[in-house]
């Protein structure tokens, strides 16, 4: 009897057949996009063939096919899947489009916003409300149900979606509208968020539940034919599917739940690696698979493949449980290019398939990793493919050298030799920063590496990596498929409920489990799994207090008693923190958030057995070549097939088999394991960096240096996000990190707010020029003045100067917003502040650390100046524990390249910006351009405040003169220097192409004028809290309408500007006083030529970097009712292109008494500019509605009362239209009109 594993991929269709007792044997054929049951059936015969069967009698011996396939990708990624209807909260039918407020680049105001994947006109609300308590406040309007799906009936729908608020924890609704649909469409495909993911978090919900409904049909359809196909051949064992948590489903649950096989084909690449190192005896495994067009990289630990809960799959969000698998844009056909400043680049274009590498000749002409490979000499073209395919090495070479080679003064074979550095380092980076994320170490795991072209670069990953042991499985080429006859009957269950962990109802906890424990026995139980192979595990995502992200943790013993089994959980808990960020706040409250059981049912597995080690053969060398290994070698060829398990080969050599090449350079070894793969032992010696420390670093070395600065910068990004304590941080991203020099240049940055990070440069050097010689290793400095290195006084800016060998050389750096800096009122603005005095707690330079000595009497300090101390201090120990991060990880960059090499690469990475920028400057008209810009008014007597720019440009430079703007006004608007720079720097990098590094070299051709005593440049002690919005954002937009008469296509039209409410009071379940931001409603972005824009996105400072909270979290965190989150129609300016929509939020405060409420923003009087006849968006619109009254909200006001059960009513700006009206096209017009944006 046999058991077959099949994984249908993008060009190939994989196979492989295990008998007991028999080595397995592999198969390969063209896949079949158009309809990919017919290459699976044509490799089934070819297998049957293959053992003398015919294709009835070979199926007929199957006792269990597994079959995994691209096929539900495809569909969402392609956009081909059913047209789907949906149903959700009335009120909240906009939030899958609003997606959070975030833009994926937040520097790239020219691209087109995410089509959702169900349109406006297919989205129906339905009357009901489920609380967060889950209580019913407003019963299911059946009748109002019944129309709206007959509307989304006669619209043609193939399947429904239904998602509302809170139905994780009361399901009623979502179930009686279940019914209904059954009832009223029966065989409609119809998903409830309820039984996809009852889970809090509603975009998580909603994204994934949607997902489902899309690609569910045709799955389905596929899934049914092929099971027909097999049984018109009497296949009569189990036809599995595989999953994307590396398990196995029947069909009906994998049609049911279509969203779980996302990933199917990659998550059997990784069982087939968990798989392989059980037999290899490792398991601590990073698994590499290289392909053609990227690179998948996951880690194994333990023997089990780490787990996701969070991907995001072409724009859209999937939440269900997922190996955790992290793709990169480097591959075998990864193109090579010198970037406009001189550095080299690889990927994350690809050629494709089709023209495919230079070498392939079939038209590409463009270098590529697989082209560099064969120049270097390590692939054999005559031997590509098992001899299918057929390279051309002079192709290869004319590529690299005219695309690569030539533009930069390099050899051809340097040049070759460079894209396989580079694009090493690109992926040792990524795994890396994966690691670090998952609070693992990669020098204690063995790599695995499978797919095409990982056995090249696997042992310069791992160099790099300084992992000493490569493992290559016999089954390389086809891991996905073999992967799956390693797999077993797995399903996950998932329960939000959120509690405090201590005064945890544990007999809601026991049922909750017992529940879902229980629900997957008895489905495994039917599938015939005995009880004795059912096994389950109990975990639960939980995270301190006011943080947003979520770790997992495993559940002890629930029949323990009470108090044991509490301080371990908190143990569990505390100690998996400590592991992934390298501290934990034992004071902080601890929450569950969501329970999970995964039910497996262990299905027999088919190892295959030792091959005969027992008559080893003499190592033969199939050939000699020559390879490229810093110099020309003579390296032995050998076929892996050909050598005995236990017999090892000195590098250097190459290993190949049909679909197989490996490199072994000098100093690596490789020995053939029992089972046929190979064991790479790399040397971990590094060379002498710093040889050529006073040469010009050489291309290569500056892309690898460029990718490792900028990998060290998201790091600490990572860090930041997962530690910080308060929603203004860990949910919305109002933080930046950075990496400066000794100069305090800005040299790298994370994924930041583009308001903060050409700030800090100056940040940088008030510390070096307050302490000068006198800082010291361990030390850590604190700032947030505004006249002293600060922006305004909620950021609070963490330096940590980083020395090699007691000379200062770097500094890792990170601002972040504050919920809370004291001052006249809460939540760090004061409308009615007249002085910086009256704005919070000011911070100079000041010493937090001494010699790596916590300043506890510092910390006291402060924390005693502020409202919510704790918070406040965790959200410090975030920020404190990024910089650490970042320290060590420069000290890491130091040991490999030296001080020397490694500031002279700096520089030059810099330059070449620099050098970039000035060629699009250069491109640009000379002349003189003006605009104007207008502020609402100060909060006092100061009207229509003009911020004005004259933008000059010449030649390859340019000025930004912002001289001609109001003088310092009285209230908080006037901006510091260092928050001028910033914005005017901001601006240009939205005008610049979307490729030019965010680094102090892109500033060095502008020169910001801003003179001392004006609102963009105020004297001391003028307030400035509002200044990062406001006038920032209106520096961004004279800048804009400057550049619109030099660079009409290049620049956008107005932006919503930020018009924010802080609100406290007290909680009346749990007593406590309160903070809250308000960060939903977000305004629409600017259109601008080609494109409309983006809707929700916020204003021009943050660009689409803010995340809008979730309205579950927000409602079981606070006091609050919210009523409708939603697009404001008719909000964006009409034009060619039309301007983003803004939102709307209707906000019920009900807390213990009455609250205060201050606002800080603008744009209630100047709305979002149009350009070119296109026409201004709508301003905004924020009132209080109370007992029938209707209290306009000024965009200034402090001490504002509002009482329980009013509502806090915001209508957001819409962005700026582009162009005239009248010339969009009619297929746009009548599109929103559909879709009621317009109308």
């Amino acid at each position: 009897m046999y058991v077959i594993g099949i994984d249908v991929g993008g060009t190939f269709t994989d196979f492989v057949v295990a008998r007991e007792g028999q080595p397995p044997r592999y198969f390969k054929t063209a896949s079949t996009p158009n309809d990919p049951s017919e290459g699976l059936m044509t490799g089934l015969n070819d297998a049957a063939s293959a053992h003398d069967l015919s294709l009835e009698d070979f199926l007929a011996s199957a006792d269990m096919i597994i079959h995994g396939s691209t096929v539900a990708t495809n569909t969402l990624v392609e956009r081909k899947g059913a047209e789907v209807g949906l149903i959700t909260t009335d009120g909240f039918r906009d939030l899958l489009e609003m997606r959070e407020g975030l833009k994926e680049d937040r520097y790239n105001l020219r691209m087109t916003p995410v089509e959702p994947l169900v349109p406006r006109y297919l989205r129906a609300e339905a009357p009901e409300r489920v609380l967060s308590d889950g209580s019913v406040k407003f019963p299911l309007d059946e009748d109002a149900l019944n129309v709206a799906l007959d509307g989304l009936k006669d619209e043609g729908v193939e399947a429904l979606a239904v998602c509302f608020l809170f139905s994780y924890l009361n399901s009623a609704h979502e179930d009686r509208v279940g019914e209904i649909i059954n009832a009223k469409f029966p065989g409609m495909y119809t998903s409830l968020s309820s039984q996809v993911i009852p889970q809090i978090k509603e975009f998580d919900r909603l994204s994934t539940t949607v997902i489902n409904s899309y690609v569910g049909p045709v799955l389905g359809r596929y899934l049914e034919n092929l099971q027909e196909r097999l049984t018109s051949y009497h296949q009569a064992g189990d036809f599995l599917i595989m999953q994307s948590n590396g398990g196995v489903a029947p069909i009906e649950d994998s049609r049911r739940l279509a969203v779980r096989s996302i990933l199917s084909g990659p998550a059997g690449g990784v069982s087939g690696a968990a798989a392989y190192g059980r037999l290899a005896g490792t398991s601590n495994i990073i698994a590499f698979d290289m392909g053609g067009t990227s690179t998948d990289i996951s880690l194994i630990e333990n023997g089990e493949p780490h787990l996701s809960t969070e991907k995001f799959e072409a724009g859209w969000k999937i939440s269900v449980p997922m190996i955790d698998i992290h793709t990169m844009g480097a591959g075998g056909g990864s193109i090579a290019s010198m970037g406009p400043g001189g550095i080299m680049q690889v990927g994350p274009e690809s050629a494709g398939a089709l023209p495919g590498p230079a070498s392939y000749g079939k038209g590409g002409d463009r270098p590529t990793v697989t082209d560099a490979n064969l120049a270097l000499g390590y692939l054999d073209p005559g031997n590509f493919l098992g001899g299918s395919a057929r390279l051309d090495v002079s192709l290869a070479e004319r590529a690299v050298g005219e695309h690569v080679a030539q533009p930069t003064g390099l050899s051809m074979i340097e040049a070759a030799e460079g894209i396989t550095e580079v694009v090493s380092t690109s992926i040792a980076e990524g795994i890396r920063l994966m690691s670090v994320q998952r609070g693992v170490d990669p020098r204690r795991f063995t790599m695995m590496a499978f797919g095409g072209a990982a056995g090249l670069q696997a042992g310069k990953v791992a160099r790099q990596l300084q992992v000493e042991k490569v493992v290559i499985p016999a089954a390389a080429a086809v891991l996905s498929a073999h992967g799956m006859l390693s797999t077993d009957l797995k399903y996950d269950y998932s329960r939000s409920h959120p509690a405090a962990l201590l005064g945890m109802d544990l007999d809601a906890i026991k049922n909750i489990v017992e529940g879902m424990e229980s629900e997957g026995r008895e489905k495994l139980l039917s599938q015939g799994v005995s009880e004795s192979n059912i096994e389950v595990s109990i975990s639960a995502d939980m995270r301190y207090l006011d943080q947003i992200y979520e770790v997992n943790v495993p559940v002890p013993d629930l029949g323990q008693n009470a108090d044991t089994l509490l301080n371990q959980w908190a143990g569990n808990f505390h100690g998996r923190y400590q592991e992934l960020y390298s501290y934990s706040q034992s004071e902080q409250e601890i929450r569950l958030v969501t329970l999970r059981a995964t039910v497996v049912g262990r299905l027999p597995k088919m190892d295959p057995p030792p091959l005969d080690s027992g008559s080893a053969k003499p190592i033969k060398e199939k050939t000699k070549r020559k390879i490229y290994l810093g110099g020309w070698v003579e390296a032995p060829v050998y076929e892996i097939g050909d050598i005995s398990p236990g017999c090892s080969v000195a590098g250097p050599a190459v290993l190949e088999s049909d679909f197989t090449t490996v490199l072994v350079e000098a100093g690596d070894s490789a020995t053939i394991d029992p089972y046929g793969g190979i064991e790479l032992t790399v040397s971990l010696a590094t060379t002498d960096s710093t040889a050529a420390a006073t040469d010009r670093p050489d291309p290569v070395t500056l892309a690898v240096v460029e990718h490792r600065l900028e990998s060290i910068a998201r790091e600490m990004t990572e860090v930041m996000l997962r530690t910080a304590m308060s929603q203004i941080l860990n949910s919305s991203r109002d933080f930046s990190t950075a990496i400066l020099d000794a100069d305090a240049q800005l040299v790298a940055q994370g994924e930041g707010i583009p308001v903060h990070v050409s700030a800090l440069p100056v940040a940088g050097a008030a510390v070096r020029d307050y302490f000068g010689d006198t800082m010291a290793e361990g030390d850590l400095f604190i700032l947030n003045d505004p006249y002293f290195g600060g922006s305004h006084l909620p950021d609070i800016t963490i330096i940590k100067p980083v020395f090699h060998e007691g000379r200062l050389l770097f500094y890792g750096v990170n601002r972040a917003h504050h919920s809370d800096v004291g001052g006249g009122t809460h939540g760090g603005y004061n409308p009615r502040a007249t002085e910086i005095f009256q704005e919070g707690i000011r911070i100079p330079p000041l010493k937090l650390y001494d010699k790596g000595v916590p300043r506890d009497d510092v910390l006291q300090m402060l924390s005693a100046n502020v409202r919510q101390p704790e918070n406040f201090l965790g959200d410090l120990n975030a920020q404190i524990g990024s910089t650490m991060i970042a320290a060590q990880r420069i000290a890491g960059l130091l040991e490999s390249y030296g001080a020397d090499r490694l500031l002279a690469s700096v520089e030059e990475i810099l330059s070449a910006t620099e050098r970039q920028v000035r060629q699009f400057i250069s491109e640009w008209p000379d002349g003189v351009y003006h605009g104007e810009s207008l502020v609402d008014d100060d909060g006092f007597d100061n009207k229509l405040i003009p911020i004005r720019a004259k933008v000059t440009i010449s030649g390859e430079s340019m000025a930004i003169d912002l001289g001609e703007s109001s003088p310092q006004v009285t209230g908080f608007i006037n901006s510091a220097y260092a928050n001028t720079r910033s914005l005017a720097h901001a601006a240009i990098m939205y005008v610049a192409p979307a490729n030019v590094a965010k680094n102090e070299g892109s500033m060095r051709p502008v020169d910001i004028i801003a003179p001392k005593g004006l609102i963009v440049n105020a004297n001391p002690p003028a307030p400035v809290c509002m200044s990062t919005n406001h006038c920032a954002e209106e520096i961004v937009e004279a800048v804009f309408k400057a550049l619109a008469q030099a660079v009409p296509k290049e620049v956008n039209a107005g932006f919503s500007r930020r018009l924010r409410y802080a609100i406290t009071g007290k909680d009346p379940r749990t007593g406590r006083q309160f903070i809250w931001h308000f960060f939903l409603a977000r305004g629409g972005g600017g259109a601008t030529h080609g494109y409309d824009g983006w809707p929700g996105v916020g204003e021009i400072n943050v660009a689409g970097g803010i995340r809008s909270p979730s309205i579950e979290v927000t409602e079981e965190r606070f006091p609050f009712f919210i009523r409708r989150h939603e697009l404001r129609p008719n909000s964006g300016g009409q034009g060619e292109w039309r301007g983003g929509l803004g939102g709307i939020c209707d906000l019920v405060y009900q807390g213990e008494g009455p609250a205060l409420l201050n606002t800080a923003g603008d744009g209630i009087v100047v709305p979002p500019f149009g350009l070119f006849e296109g026409e201004d968006g709508l301003s905004h619109d924020y009132k209080i509605l109370s007992n029938g009254l209707e209290r306009p909200l000024g965009s200034k006001e402090t001490e504002v009362v509002v009482n329980p059960g009013d509502h806090v009513y915001c209508l957001s700006s819409g962005g700026g239209g582009y162009g005239n009206p009248s010339e969009r096209s009619q297929t746009a017009d009548e599109w929103d009109k559909r879709n009621g944006y317009v109308g």
